[in-house]
């Protein structure tokens, strides 16, 4: 049995928000030095803010300062830091009630040790040194020995010189995938140029790639069958929109992607579709895989010059 591969993975985007006048407010206001919150109809201060009530949910507008220093209600150590975390060191999770608040805000403790952390220590806000209006203005909480001060929080009007309406959020997602035994002959298969799927023992339908496992009938698949390399568009749609991998590749829009049966199969994969005008593509258009030296799968498909495909032979891989 060859060896199953796995490799790292990572899934990485920004993510555009924009903000509601509650959210732009809170925001701007970090950048500010200044922490706000939100009060509902039955007096609760909410912090971080939100633009709803959660029990009645009703519009809540009511804005207030809060205090900058508050008390841990729980927490949890992180001896190992990650990539992008807020601190490079070991540091707790915790979650801060801030004075005048009624609800915690979580964030990071810049502590020596587990020991020193405890439910109900006095901690206060480091603020960042560059701020932009985003919760890593608020760089860290540290120990700190004052006490509450007791006092209402005061109303604010949540307007700032120059307010923040939008914030990019990187989201990232790094993981090891293992793709399983099918799946690895697959890809060893495709580095030898060959697609090679598998036969389910019951229906013997040909899926490609393989799972493992007949997604019909339920029953493990181990026969392995060679399909292609050429095969039938079997649908397909045009691709208006940029994107960074596509034009890294030198692919300009408009350009396809279509379901291709191989001959042999009896599931379709998708490909990309080139060698052809994007608006002479059609279903039933017989292709063949282009290799790119050292590719380990086809760069694209083209049209084999062969006659369409009668309808009846691929109606049933739509």
């Amino acid at each position: 049995m060859p060896e199953v591969l796995s490799a790292p993975l990572v899934v990485e985007f920004p993510f555009t928000r924009s903000l509601g006048p509650v959210q732009s407010a809170f925001l701007t206001g970090l950048r500010e030095r200044t922490v706000l919150g939100v009060r509902t109809g039955d007096g609760k201060v909410l912090v971080p803010p939100v633009e709803y009530d959660p029990v009645t949910a009703e519009e809540i507008r009511d804005l207030v300062e809060v205090a900058a220093t508050g008390t841990v209600t729980t927490w949890a150590w992180n001896p190992d830091p990650r990539r992008d975390q807020p601190l490079d060191t070991p540091f707790a999770w915790v979650l801060v009630r801030l004075d005048g608040a009624d609800t915690a805000l979580l964030h990071v403790l810049d502590a020596p040790g587990p020991e020193v952390v405890r439910t109900g220590m006095r901690v206060r806000v480091r603020w960042a040194a560059d701020r932009t209006g985003a919760i890593t203005d608020i760089a860290c909480f540290e120990p700190y020995e004052g006490d509450a001060d007791g006092s209402r929080p005061a109303p604010h009007s949540g307007e700032f010189t120059d307010p923040v309406t939008t914030i990019v959020t990187p989201a990232r997602l790094d993981y090891t995938y293992t793709p399983g035994r099918a799946q690895t002959a697959y890809i060893n298969a495709l580095a030898e140029r060959r697609t090679v799927g598998e036969r389910c023992p019951s229906c013997r339908k040909v899926y490609v790639p393989p799972r493992g496992a007949c997604p019909t009938c339920g029953v493990a698949t181990a026969e392995p069958v060679e399909v292609g390399p050429r095969g039938t568009v079997t649908t397909y749609c045009v691709v208006n929109i940029k994107a960074a991998h596509t034009a890294n590749l030198g692919i300009e829009v408009p350009y396809v992607y279509a379901h291709i049966a191989l001959d042999g199969a009896d599931l379709a994969l998708h490909g990309r579709i080139g060698g052809i005008p994007y608006d002479q593509v059609r279903m039933g258009l017989r292709v063949e895989p282009v290799w790119t030296e050292g590719g380990r799968y086809p760069d694209h498909y083209r049209p084999t010059g062969e006659p369409d495909a009668d309808y009846d032979t691929y109606k049933e891989l739509l």
